[in-house]
């Protein structure tokens, strides 16, 4: 599996090192070498500072998400994972892209292509996630993923595939949060296992086919330092995959 079709698509590590050390390892034992990280890396309660240090030296193209953007901003809640990663962390977020293309026809966003908060594949008025309609995520791709073959989105924490135009459009889940919620609107965000979780996208003659894979690692060491750091809420979403 070591050439260019396939790719190993990972999403919202948000510092969860021992996750992301887990999906790595059992990507490479498939024979992937080709990764790519579609943002928020490092944003949370967890270890920034050991993320920074598995990321710092591997090639793996990344965009911008939307708590890596906070992260630029030197505020009282953004101070201690600006200091665990350094300069030479925010150096790297600095200068990543909102969206990439690393293949003429393959597009990387964090969110939409031009809003890194807003769910693409997902509506959640209801408070849980639905699908879009596939002229909603058209209007949100367009005119950015034109001639576009594949485009590979994170944000919600939320595994899934649709297509729309003629377009793949795949979101990998979360390697490093596997449930959350939110007030904006109200909603909420639950794989239903704490299991990491990334995707294997492989360019096929009739198109692109998605593998979604989730992995086993210590989520209750992940979820423990959660509640050192004062965080229940994240404690509980790790341990759990709910919200």
């Amino acid at each position: 599996m070591s050439d260019s079709n396939h790719w190993a698509v990972l999403a919202d590590i948000h510092g969860n090192s021992l996750a992301l050390a887990a999906v790595l390892d059992h990507a490479r034992k498939r024979g992937l070498t080709r990764f790519v990280n579609l943002g928020d890396t490092f944003y949370g309660p967890l270890d920034p500072a050991g993320t920074w240090a598995i990321l710092r030296d591997l090639d793996m193209p990344a965009v911008l998400g939307n708590q890596d953007r906070i992260l630029l901003e030197a505020t009282p809640q953004t101070a201690s994972v600006r200091a665990a990663i350094g300069p030479d962390g925010l150096a790297w977020l600095a200068g990543l892209p909102g969206t990439l293309r690393p293949e003429e026809d393959v597009l990387l966003c964090h969110g939409t292509p031009r809003d890194d908060a807003a769910y693409l594949l997902e509506d959640v008025t209801t408070g849980l996630p639905a699908p879009r309609a596939e002229a909603a995520i058209l209007d949100d791709l367009l005119p950015e993923a034109a001639n576009c073959s594949l485009v590979l989105a994170g944000h919600s924490h939320h595994a899934g595939l649709a297509m729309a135009g003629g377009i793949t459009v795949v979101n990998p889940g979360s390697v490093g949060l596997p449930a959350y919620d939110d007030d904006n609107p109200p909603h909420i965000m639950a794989s239903g296992s704490p299991r990491a979780a990334y995707a294997v996208l492989t360019r096929a003659p009739g198109g692109w086919e998605a593998d979604f894979i989730e992995v086993e690692y210590d989520w209750e060491s992940a979820a423990n330092l959660a509640r050192r750091n004062g965080r229940e809420d994240w404690a509980r979403w790790l341990a759990t995959g709910m919200a």
